[in-house]
């Protein structure tokens, strides 16, 4: 009898055992699994500042897409839909050899996104949404949070765990757009660990996340090395880290000597100064505005920035449209040109709100405020 029940245990076990490795294979196969769903996007613009006259000296040329999780599925339908953007500035006479197109803050961020299961994208909530990341990349999220730094360990490893397809993608992609529409490009802003560019290559480190952009010549190549934001906003300061240690760059173009500010960093005359010191001529300022109807709500300022205790207004004290436009132009006693360019659309139960504009001879220039995807242009 104990021999027939020592049979059945090693029965019953190795049962098991077939039960759990097949599960796992199962689980394995199923987060290779990348099936991409239908997805119509639509691809209208509307021209919402145009300020100025064509002449030799080129112009800053804003784009403010209109985003939504579906778009980042694939490269192909990104590239689609912001080549269509550039396509409709081309007919319109927008671009030339002299044109710096800009782009919004944040928009390579949301590479994390690509490539992943339709279920992510078919979610409402971005809480949702990262736990169908994690589900479908186990070993890559598990690592990540095994170097993930900061106070938010686990938005770190959202971030940290694809960061080097999200470089290659970035660089792929905006380099591409430039070197296709033969324009000097700021890729807006891009959140992976200690980003550098070595031999025209964007490339990753290991260690604390930062925010930084990337300009990319008419040729597709890289100009300079990864524009850092100084000083991460209040939201996002608890996995992002400062990038002081980097002050702003200037760099050459075909329009002049531009230098870039990325979010609330154009709120501060100190890194303005700094480019100013450098001979800059023409800033960009690619934002993200987080909130639905934002734009028009209470200022929030940056209450975990002390350097903010330094600004002019405090937070309620006037309208978020009223604070960029005040403090960028406040910050900005050399007057040089220069254009702040919003993300907008919405990431599951996320909103991006904000409308772009330019500063031209020390006068804020706003434009037409439209819902949808917007184009400013600004000739210099």
């Amino acid at each position: 009898m104990s021999a027939l029940l020592r049979f059945m245990r090693k029965l019953l076990l190795s049962a098991l055992a077939l039960v759990v490795i097949a599960a796992l294979s199962g689980y394995g196969f199923w987060t290779e699994q990348r099936p991409a769903g239908h997805y119509l996007s639509d691809l209208r613009i509307e021209l919402a500042l145009s300020e100025g006259v064509p002449a030799d000296h080129g112009n800053l040329l804003g784009v403010e897409p209109q985003l939504f999780p579906g778009d980042y599925q694939s490269l192909q339908r990104l590239h689609r839909k912001l080549a269509a953007y550039l396509e409709h500035a081309r007919a319109q006479g927008l671009i030339n050899a002299k044109t710096i197109v800009i782009l919004p803050e944040h928009i390579g961020t949301w590479l994390w996104a690509r490539g992943e299961k339709n279920e992510l994208y078919q979610v409402t909530e971005r809480r949702e949404a990262l736990q169908w990341l994690e589900l479908s990349n186990p070993l890559r999220y598990g690592l990540a949070m095994l170097g993930a730094e900061g106070d938010d360990r686990r938005a770190d490893a959202h971030l940290r765990m694809k960061a080097g397809q999200m470089a290659e993608d970035y660089q792929q992609l905006f380099g591409g757009l430039a070197k296709e529409f033969g324009v000097t490009l700021v890729a807006g802003s891009i959140v992976l660990p200690e980003p550098y560019v070595e031999r025209g290559t964007l490339r990753i480190g290991s260690g604390a996340l930062y925010n930084a952009s990337l300009v990319f010549a008419s040729d597709g190549s890289v100009l300079g090395q990864p524009q850092r934001q100084q000083h991460p906003d209040s939201e996002v300061r608890r996995f992002i880290s400062s990038g002081t240690d980097q002050p702003p760059q200037v760099l050459q173009t075909p329009a002049g000597r531009l230098g870039v500010l990325i979010g609330s960093d154009s709120w501060y005359p100190s890194n303005q100064q700094q480019l100013v010191n450098q001979f800059a001529q023409i800033v960009a300022n690619p934002v993200f505005l987080s909130g639905h109807n934002s734009w028009n709500a209470p200022w929030r300022g940056n209450r975990h920035q002390p350097l903010a205790s330094s600004l002019a207004l405090k937070p309620g004290q006037v309208s978020e449209r009223d604070a960029w436009q005040r403090l960028t132009l406040d910050a900005n006693a050399a007057k040089v040109s220069s254009m702040s360019v919003f993300l907008r659309g919405r990431f599951w139960d996320h909103a991006a709100d904000g409308q772009g504009f330019a500063q031209l001879n020390g006068v804020n220039l706003g434009g037409t405020a439209s819902p949808g995807a917007r184009l400013l242009n600004v000739w210099l």
